[in-house]
């Protein structure tokens, strides 16, 4: 048996286009409702956080998974400064156990679309 050089298949792989982002993106928020459903929560809680999640989504323009800190702050800091606390905590709760799935299921395959 003898050794052979391997190429890196990133090198290879073309940039995903702006539809396979626009669809990966969907197929990811599907997936963490379902995963938020098979861990045994209510469908409005459910619901609740993808509303937050598609409320931010909204404002921020871009996936959720480009979110840096100060747009984080700028979001928490400016957007939300006169909404009731229990609103904030809400979307903060969404956006960390969102970040959270992206991070346990997600992260490589974000890494080799998008190179964050």
């Amino acid at each position: 048996m003898a050794l052979a050089a391997v190429r890196d298949l990133r090198d290879v792989r073309p940039p995903a286009t702006a539809e396979e982002l626009e669809q990966f993106e969907t197929d990811v928020l599907a997936g963490f409702v379902l995963a938020r459903a098979s861990a045994g929560l209510a469908d409005g809680t459910i619901r609740g956080d993808v509303g937050h999640l598609e409320q931010m989504r909204s404002w921020f323009g871009r996936p959720l998974w480009e979110m840096e800190p100060p747009d984080a702050d700028a979001y928490f800091g400016k957007v939300l400064r006169a909404s009731p606390s229990g609103t904030r905590l809400g979307r903060s709760q969404a956006l960390t156990t969102y970040f959270l799935f992206l991070e346990l299921r997600h992260k490589v395959e974000i890494h080799r679309m998008t190179g964050r």
